[in-house]
């Protein structure tokens, strides 16, 4: 009996509200909306099946219907990310076997092919609910930097733990052999029958401590693939760091 091949739909949750730095999608790099990078980038993947923004503002809504991209709104009171995802996933032409691929619009320089990384797994094995990128980290200050998630998993590459704190811990300090630390990438695969089921389940207290959603399936049972990538992401989350991309983009000339 021959199967059908999940749709493979990437999704890029956008609110224009932040704290640290207001109307983020809008901010404009190299004369373009920081939104229609994410989405052109997201355009070269030929797996892709469609590229949908989720947003919660006539702004960046507007942004996006004007260079040809497609949007739909969302509440504006979504907790997370992942909340926004699931209504956006709701209203789209999808089955609970498709596969969402959530692609964070402040990553204006993800390489297309973390794309195929995330989601492959889930386009092979048909049981799996979720995957997330994992990148080996190498400058040894964001071992012990909390906004650096690491992580743990076990000899099958399913997540055993997401922490703040550097995992594992190293209790002999003199110990020849160091560990070697991994840092979560926030690039996601998910069945969209459980990204459903995710978002209806409650505060887990790994999640609630932490502050970091992912343990929620982890607590409640439900397996995450890691997959290593050698893709290192470049996020912005201040207007400083405009000037970083707008450098990195000149010098690869994207």
């Amino acid at each position: 009996m021959s199967t059908v091949s999940p749709k493979i739909v990437a999704i890029i949750p956008a609110r224009y509200q932040s704290n640290r730095f207001e109307g983020k999608p809008l901010a404009l790099i190299q004369g373009k909306p920081m939104i229609q990078h994410v989405v052109e980038r997201a355009r070269r993947v030929e797996l892709l099946s469609d590229v949908v923004v989720a947003t919660d503002d006539e702004r960046i809504a507007r942004a996006v219907e004007a260079f040809g991209g497609s949007w739909v709104m969302t509440l504006p009171d979504h907790a997370t990310g992942t909340d926004r995802l699931a209504e956006a996933a709701q209203s789209l032409a999808i089955s609970d076997q498709d596969v969402i691929v959530n692609i964070q619009g402040d990553q204006p320089l993800f390489p297309a092919e973390i794309v195929e990384q995330v989601a492959r797994p889930l386009i092979d094995d048909p049981s799996l609910p979720m995957s997330t990128l994992i990148y080996k980290i190498v400058r040894p200050e964001e071992i012990t930097d909390p906004n650096h998630v690491k992580t743990v998993f076990d000899c099958h590459g399913n997540a055993l733990y997401f922490s703040r704190s550097p995992i594992p811990f190293q209790r002999d300090p003199g110990e020849k052999e160091q560990p070697t630390y991994y840092k979560h990438l926030g690039f996601y695969a998910y069945r969209k029958g459980f990204l459903i089921t995710f978002v209806g389940l409650p505060e887990g207290q790994w999640e609630r401590f932490e502050k970091l959603e992912q343990l929620r399936a982890l607590e409640f049972g439900y397996t995450i693939r890691v997959v290593l990538t050698g893709h290192d992401s470049v996020e912005v989350d201040t207007p400083k760091d405009l000037l970083r991309v707008e450098q990195l983009l000149q010098a690869a000339s994207v």
